[in-house]
């Protein structure tokens, strides 16, 4: 359990006041940490086990020899192992989604994204809730080993599902405009795994809408988000410390340019999850000379 959360140790960013956005998923999910982590951890359960065993008293010690209840001993590399499954299993998981993860931190720091499942899934949470309950209700393991072998199932099903449903909307792209989207993504949607999300970089703009597998296959929204990207105020934003964080997660940002008493109000956002609290940053561009 440890070594399957350990990674989101970053998570004590939030903490520094610094910008959150640039850090996450990235030196604590990388390959780097992949190595050291479950060494460490495994480093630390050694540690804990020669404590403890040290301030047991000559009785307990005894007693423990004599009766089924003694603790088991320390096995570094079956500790090693677990590390390894517990850190590898969350790295992967993370994958998964469409919010990102930069696996080859801190050698190149690429984003990759699953964008199979969403970042709460909750048909994962209900089937594996289900198997440990009734492992614990009927004590034997089976129903856990049944629910991970179906959260499995569904993990495969869903990446596949992406694949051919990213194939499909890219061939209706170049259908109909004759070359294919700059960028594109076919990601998840909240609750319902049989549609998706569509988000094409058309050049200057996106373009976005859904993707269902029980049609029509590609419905794109008339409406078109410029991207403002060239605007002599998104330039000067660029500048603020926030803004230059939250481009390093951004991966289909837009600039939206609001005027102020005080200047003018540059906010970029990313299309994956427009309108959320915690995904766009802002600066205040005081008035641009002649």
């Amino acid at each position: 359990m440890i070594s399957a959360n350990i990674p989101d140790v970053d998570v004590l960013v939030f903490a520094s006041g610094s910008p959150w956005i640039e850090f996450r998923r990235g030196w604590t999910h990388g390959i780097l940490a992949q190595i050291v982590l479950p060494v460490a951890l495994t480093g630390f359960v050694w540690l804990f086990d020669r404590f403890r065993r040290a301030r047991g008293s000559e009785g307990e010690r005894a007693a423990f020899a004599s009766t089924a209840s003694a603790p088991r001993p320390f096995h570094s590399g079956w500790t090693l192992l677990l590390a390894f499954v517990g850190v590898y299993s969350h790295v992967f998981l993370d994958y998964l989604n469409n919010y990102g993860v930069r696996l080859l931190a801190p050698i190149n720091w690429q984003w990759f994204y699953g964008d199979a499942i969403f970042i709460v899934d909750p048909w994962m949470w209900f089937m594996l809730a289900v198997g440990i309950w009734l492992a614990g209700s009927r004590g034997r393991p089976r129903p856990a080993r049944v629910a991970l072998g179906a959260m499995s199932c569904y993990i495969a099903v869903m990446l596949i599902s992406g694949w051919a449903a990213r194939g499909i909307v890219a061939e209706s792209w170049r259908s109909a405009h004759g070359t294919d989207p700059r960028a594109l993504m076919v990601g998840p949607i909240p609750l319902w795994p049989f549609s998706r999300q569509v988000i094409v970089d058309a050049g200057d703009h996106y373009e976005y809408g859904t993707f269902s597998w029980s049609g029509p296959a590609v419905t794109l929204v008339p409406e078109k988000i410029p991207k403002n990207g060239d605007a002599p105020q998104v330039a000067a934003a660029r500048r603020d410390n926030n803004i230059r964080a939250f481009l390093v997660w951004a991966r289909f940002p837009f600039w939206t340019i609001e005027p102020t008493p005080s200047g003018t109000r540059v906010t970029v956002s990313d299309m994956r999850f427009p309108g959320r609290n915690g995904f766009a940053a802002s600066t205040i561009v005081p008035p641009l000379g002649p």
